[in-house]
């Protein structure tokens, strides 16, 4: 245990999913003998240096030669890269440890109105070392894509009344809303979080087009609910204890917000409208920058831009950045007006774009990492925590992706030619 003290000590307050290896003395290579998941890697492997673990637990720790992590967004993430890692290696600790009597699988039938099952033999997705693990994944899913688990009746059944088998295939609607519910379904299973993602946008704007607003709105909620299931570090748990809690918790982000810029004089009275400006690639070839929108914390995709920094000689950061304020400043009113601006850099980052927006009353924050800390513009700094830091700190992330997206596919057109 003493190997991973320090080792544990420096690891981050993030979900994911974590694997204990061991030397094999036959093939001299190292093989998983433990894989688990937590909302908080840090927390999680520090308790295995308890004192007061379980026998079999501490004869696991004693013989792991190291411990790696593999990052995820979310807590339903890692309860699916988790049973693909245990599926995969089989790690032996994951079989003595484990508290069911079996592991479970989910399974998709393959009828005209495919069925979502759960089997202790077989399935498509896992095995789940964790029963509650499954139930836990299948009731996040369904608040987003209804599906049904029980054979073809007369009569619509008790989850169509609470809209949770939509179409319900007892009810004779229309069977490519169902299968199309399953195809999404599957792909969740798979983590592949973007692409449902495109297929509920495209379905969106589909609606849009037919000026069909009401199915545009149900669909616009069912994206709000998979961003927050896919992207929020927060226990599965409490999303499902609290139908409401993705606006319980952005209004609690906005509020601590403003009363923490209330006591550096910094008085809002509206957050509506955030833009975070990321420029981590403004020297050298294909400099790049990019604005993302959150409205009323949530993110605003159709409102992102990317810039391509027009280089001219003898530019440096500091203008690219004026640059890219000058620009948007040149579409204040087709845009739309912020009401914070937040700027991924230091004080210098600041000042650029304070000198820039000033006259307007629009105010400017940077953000710094390891802590993380909001900068103002006079210099003064405050560590960010709790929902406060959640918000902010997810608004700086999505920039920072959206800047790299342009970045690299720049950057792989000039490698092309």
């Amino acid at each position: 245990m003493e190997i991973f003290k320090k080792e544990f000590l420096k690891l981050p307050e993030i979900p994911g999913v974590y694997t204990f290896w061991k030397r094999s003395s036959t093939s001299g290579t190292d093989v998983p003998i433990y894989i688990g998941k937590s909302i908080n890697l840090k927390s999680r492997l520090n308790s295995y240096l308890d004192l007061h673990l379980g026998v079999k637990t501490q004869k696991m720790v004693s013989e792991a030669d190291r411990v790696t992590y593999i990052e995820v967004t979310s807590d339903l993430e890692s309860l699916l890269l988790e049973a693909d890692l245990v599926h995969k290696f089989k790690p032996k600790y994951n079989i003595l440890l484990k508290d069911d009597k079996h592991a479970l699988y989910i399974v998709i039938t393959k009828e005209e109105f495919p069925r979502v099952l759960t089997s202790r033999k077989f399935g498509d997705f896992g095995p789940f070392p964790n029963t509650n693990n499954v139930k836990t994944i299948l009731r996040l899913i369904r608040k987003i894509f209804p599906f049904s688990d029980h054979k073809i009746g007369k009569k619509p059944c008790l989850y169509s009344h609470l809209g949770l088998c939509s179409p319900c295939p007892n009810t004779g609607l229309d069977k490519n809303i169902y299968l199309k519910n399953i195809r999404n379904i599957k792909l969740v299973l798979s983590r592949k979080f973007n692409i449902v993602r495109k297929n509920l946008e495209k379905e969106m704007k589909n609606f849009s087009i037919l000026q069909n607003y009401e199915e545009a709105k149900i669909v616009r909620e069912k994206i709000k609910l998979l961003d927050y299931i896919t992207q929020e570090k927060i226990s599965t748990e409490k999303f499902l204890q609290n139908p409401n809690l993705v606006e319980d918790r952005r209004s609690e982000e906005l509020e601590g917000l403003k009363s923490l810029f209330t006591t550096y004089n910094l008085h809002f009275t509206s957050l509506h409208r955030i833009e975070c400006f990321d420029v981590a690639h403004l020297s050298g070839v294909n400099a790049t920058a990019s604005m993302v929108v959150a409205i009323n914390g949530e993110a605003a995709h159709s409102e992102y831009k990317h810039f391509k920094i027009k280089q001219k000689n003898g530019q440096n950061d500091y203008d690219s950045m004026r640059e890219i304020a000058r620009r948007r400043l040149n579409n204040l009113e087709s845009w739309g007006k912020p009401n914070l601006i937040i700027v991924d850099g230091g004080l210098g980052q600041v000042k650029i774009f304070n000198d820039v927006f000033e006259k307007f009353k629009i105010s400017v924050v940077g953000i710094a990492k390891h802590p993380d800390r909001l900068i103002f513009q006079d210099g003064k700094k405050i560590r960010l925590q709790g929902p406060t830091l959640q918000l902010v700190a997810r608004i700086r992330d999505e920039a920072h992706r959206f800047a790299r997206r342009l970045h690299h596919k720049l950057l792989s057109k000039t490698l092309l030619t």
